[in-house]
């Protein structure tokens, strides 16, 4: 394939993991053609970390105004030199901000297919491999993205990473490929994703106001909603580092005010004739929540009311 893949890794203050990352993409049976790194002001000093291991030659400046951006080259396993395109972001823009600006400048760089993934994510060595040999397998379809089996590190499924399926995603039922490993599906999480460049010329980039969590839900079912399927691709194996195997459902952290905002944010761009419907249900169960989010609860039920984000990157 004379297409060029990049791959998107978002990263903040898990250098240890990233750098596990970053050597299980250097092992790549396909091996890849670019990798953008995307540093969401890491506290960990993760730039010199990254420097003592061979991956960047020069630190950033201590204090940057704006997005600092260089690009390095580090050598493959099969002893390939390839791009690794370095970018500190001034500020934490969260895993949507990262996958935004990551994929916007692959995109402006002119590469064909993007890898998305985050910096805990280990990718099994036939992991790209698997995926692309199913695209050229599947190639009358009209695919929008494919996306691998994600586990954690025990090896079963990651409860947050399983793919949505639908009985039928537009018009295809979701087992019509399951002889060949693959599933239809209508979203999945950014934990390993692949998508082209015609996907994103006509839905656009991830939208970074969801900071985190549900990002990943939004433009995939976009890319769904657009006409183009969605497909699950079986042999791909990737781990998902996380802590724990968990959901975001029943975390009441910081975190939980976007899992509703953007969850409702979801309904209000996709599903408009039942966002007032789960607005309602929402706000009449906040009672049953924990004490100390009800105030988050309303706050980011009231937040997606006033306030509808807006799509960046379409260009048809």
């Amino acid at each position: 394939m004379n297409e060029k893949v990049c791959t998107v890794v978002v990263t903040y203050n898990r250098k240890n993991l990233l750098l596990e990352c970053l050597q299980a993409l250097k092992n790549q049976t396909r091996p890849l053609d670019a990798i953008y790194l995307i540093d969401n002001a890491s506290t960990d000093n993760t730039p010199k970390f990254l420097k003592e291991n061979g991956y960047i030659t020069k630190l950033p400046p201590k204090n940057i105004n704006d997005n600092w951006e260089e690009t390095f080259f580090i050598t493959l396993s099969n002893e390939r030199k390839i791009p690794l395109h370095y970018v500190r972001m001034k500020n934490n823009t969260g895993g949507a901000g990262g996958f935004y600006e990551g994929l916007k400048r692959a995109f402006e760089k002119g590469y064909d297919w993007f890898w998305l993934m985050d910096d805990d994510t280990i990718p099994g060595t036939l992991a790209l491999d698997k995926l692309l040999k199913k695209k050229e397998e599947l190639k009358d379809l009209n695919i929008g993205f494919l996306c691998s089996k994600v586990v954690w590190i025990d090896k079963n499924p990651h409860i947050m990473n399983i793919p949505a399926i639908k009985p039928v995603v537009n018009g295809t039922p979701f087992n019509l490929f399951e002889d060949k490993n693959v599933l239809v599906v209508e979203s999945a999480s950014f934990v390993s994703l692949l998508l082209n460049r015609k996907t994103v010329e006509k839905i656009g980039l991830p939208i970074k106001e969801f900071f985190i969590w549900a990002d990943d839900v939004e433009y995939t079912l976009r890319i769904t909603k657009n006409n183009f399927l969605g497909l699950y691709v079986k042999d791909s194996i990737v781990i998902h580092k996380t802590k724990t195997n968990y959901s975001p459902n029943g975390i009441y952290d910081w975190r939980f005010y976007y899992n509703v905002r953007n969850w409702l944010w979801i309904y209000k761009l996709h599903y408009k004739k039942k966002y007032i419907f789960e607005l309602i249900k929402n706000i009449l169960l906040t009672p049953r929540l924990p004490f100390k989010v009800w105030h988050t609860n309303l706050k980011a039920s009231i937040d997606s009311l006033i306030k509808t984000p807006k799509i960046e990157g379409k260009t048809k």
